[in-house]
């Protein structure tokens, strides 16, 4: 497996492509705030471009180090397009956490309290095996941690199956909101409810399967 590129800088050089048009306040290339958006996020959106026109999919990811892994099927089309070397599949990958619903006087000033990431890059197929093990561990390991080592590792069919695009964490850059409505002052008396609803993710109790032997425990990861 190739080693993972390091972490040296504190932040992301920004490029012509990670300079938002919009909200450039909003904007930051702080790489521990890309990275705890990136680790707390389950689905990211995979974008490229297929027969001249876009193409944008939700899919499975994990971080690690300063590389993106986006899981697929050796079937599809992305994967098919993204060779080993260079000069690989030219993507955008996503990741967004909503934070809260901001409810505003004016229709026009209603928002949402968000953290996001953008990675623009070249995204190739992992083929090492080693390295692909080590990318479907961390997918695993992405939504439960610690899962990955109880469970049954994937076979040779399944590895066969299985696809896995790298990403390098290089042009990337983070976009976030935070506070309340941003009333214009002439609304402020108007008699509408203002304020944030906040949004959050939470896990529930576990629910067994159905066919789960009685004997076995629950986790304690869970």
């Amino acid at each position: 497996m190739e080693n993972a590129m390091p972490e040296t800088a504190e932040a992301y050089e920004p490029t012509e492509r990670t300079i938002p048009t919009r909200a450039r306040e909003r904007a930051s290339y702080d790489r521990e705030l890309v990275h705890s958006i990136l680790d707390t996020a389950y689905i990211c959106h995979l974008g490229f471009v297929r027969d001249g026109a876009p193409v944008v999919l939700p899919t499975l990811f994990a971080r690690v180090g300063e590389r993106l892994y986006v899981h697929g099927s050796t079937g599809s089309r992305p994967l098919r397009m993204a060779g080993e070397t260079d000069p690989g599949l030219p993507v955008c990958v996503t990741v967004t956490n909503v934070d809260g619903l901001v409810l505003a006087r004016s229709a026009f000033h209603h928002s949402l309290n968000y953290r996001s990431v953008v990675v623009h890059g070249s995204a190739r197929q992992v083929t090492d095996p080693s390295e692909k093990r080590t990318a479907l561990d961390a997918l695993v390991d992405h939504a439960i941690p610690g899962r990955s080592a109880d469970s049954r590792p994937a076979n040779a069919k399944e590895l066969a199956a299985t696809a896995v695009l790298r990403l390098d964490l290089t042009e990337v850059s983070a976009k976030s909101r935070a506070g309340g409505p941003n009333d214009e002052p002439a609304d402020l008396t108007l008699p509408y409810w203002a304020g944030v609803v906040p949004v959050s993710v939470s896990t529930a109790t576990p629910i067994p399967s159905a066919d789960l032997a009685p004997s076995t425990p629950l986790p304690t990861y869970l």
